[in-house]
């Protein structure tokens, strides 16, 4: 695709890395058949290949308008486009540019910037915690839209000594996922010591970023990243801890995007380069030791459908793994159509675009229940949250239902 950029773009870094991707497209939209909005809505501004030409457009000094905004916040970021692209686009990379700069010159309507602030402040902060278990509490009375936002709770159990291991990981345990659905930390621990690792929670740090940045406080989000590089880096450095683990696949991808997002920091890239490589999906610790695993599993689900979010799928190439993994295990996996698709969740997409969001969502239910499976797996708090909220089956992380059918009895 050739450029032109205006002025303030070419003497800028962030023009030139927008003209380096631009470059890469070559309009043969390959990318329209894969994209989940442009599948619903049927309009091109609403396909990778008409944001990039809205983003082109930008950089080459049109000024963007509240349509050219409200196209750019309808993509969900699932990178599917990515994965169909037979250039090499690195579109994840020109939409987050795009945005930012878009978002400097487009003010949003009042009602649209209060609920993006009170969504940053409620996630990121201890009133989360409070707010979801009230809702818990009121449950049966609150709104479909609200009730449906409710997981259930479950009995969490108890987690063994986190010393007894010389062989220690790191489990970053997130900002959301602690409050809604603190079973998954506790299922990671215990399935964890059964492989002969003791898992230390990450301390010292927080979010690992994502909801500011996807909530126009792209700043923000950067000092999530430097604070977590801080708190974690040096227990890597010492060798204290193996690996940093997580078992939110969102959250993994973000903390593997940490080099992109502080590429311009001398002071972070190296460090977050070094972050990054030390981290680890849950999948990748458990599948070389599966053989050992599954000789202590019984009773696994009959059949159940694997969902693999977007995150695993087209942010870290991890689907094929995952789903190998889960199958050496002992898993029957259904196939179903559209797996490669989101379920609309997408952080807080749910929230701020919550008719395409539900749409997507009951797509993909209804292509799980089409096969007959007993129930979902996944791999990321927000997309089975979404899920559940649109079926009966039940939907739980795989590590949940591993840890369930665990023979506690003989150790290692």
């Amino acid at each position: 695709m050739q450029t032109n950029l205006a002025s303030w773009a070419r003497n800028s870094e962030v023009g030139q890395e927008a003209d380096e991707i631009l470059r890469r497209c070559v309009h043969c939209g390959f990318c329209l058949a894969t994209c989940p909005t442009y599948q619903i809505l049927g309009d091109e501004l609403d396909s990778p290949r008409g944001r990039i030409y809205l983003i082109k457009q930008v950089f080459e000094g049109a000024v963007p308008t509240a349509s050219t905004q409200e196209h750019l916040d309808r993509c969900l970021t699932c990178r599917n486009c990515e994965t169909t692209c037979p250039s090499g686009v690195d579109y994840g990379a020109l939409i987050d540019i795009g945005r930012d700069v878009v978002q400097q010159q487009v003010r949003r309507p009042l009602g649209q910037r209060i609920k993006r602030y009170i969504l940053r402040r409620l996630l990121n902060s201890i009133w989360f915690s409070f707010a979801y278990k009230l809702g818990r509490l009121s449950r049966p009375v609150l709104p479909r839209a609200l009730k449906n936002k409710i997981v259930a709770a479950r009995p969490v159990g108890s987690t063994p000594d986190p010393t007894r291991h010389a062989r220690k990981v790191l489990l970053m345990t997130g900002c959301v996922q602690p409050t809604m659905m603190p079973t998954v930390d506790a299922a990671t621990i215990r399935v964890f010591d059964a492989l002969g690792f003791s898992t230390i929670a990450a301390r010292g740090a927080g979010c690992c970023g994502a909801i500011n940045f996807h909530l126009d406080a792209q700043k923000d989000a950067l000092v999530q990243m430097r604070a977590n590089i801080d708190a974690w880096l040096p227990l890597l450095d010492s060798g204290e801890v193996e690996a940093v683990v997580v078992n939110a696949s969102g959250c993994g991808a973000m903390l593997k995007d940490y080099p992109r997002h502080l590429q311009h920091d001398p002071e972070y890239v190296a460090k977050a380069f070094r972050l990054a490589s030390k981290v680890r999906d849950v999948a990748e610790i458990v599948a070389p030791q599966a053989a050992q695993l599954k000789a202590r599993l019984s009773g696994l689900p009959e059949s159940v459908a694997f969902h693999p979010p977007c995150t695993l799928q087209h942010w870290q190439g991890l689907s094929s793994l995952t789903e190998k993994m889960l199958r050496d295990l002992g898993f029957r996996l259904l196939p179903f159509s559209d797996a490669h698709l989101c379920c609309g969740s997408a952080g807080t997409y749910s929230l701020t675009q919550p008719d395409l969001s539900l749409s997507l969502r009951d797509r993909k239910v209804q292509s799980i229940q089409a096969v007959g499976a007993g129930g979902v797996v996944s791999s990321n708090v927000g997309c089975i949250a979404h899920l559940q909220s649109g079926t009966r089956l039940p939907v739980r992380h795989w590590i949940e239902v591993v840890d369930e059918a665990l023979d506690t009895q003989t150790g290692v």
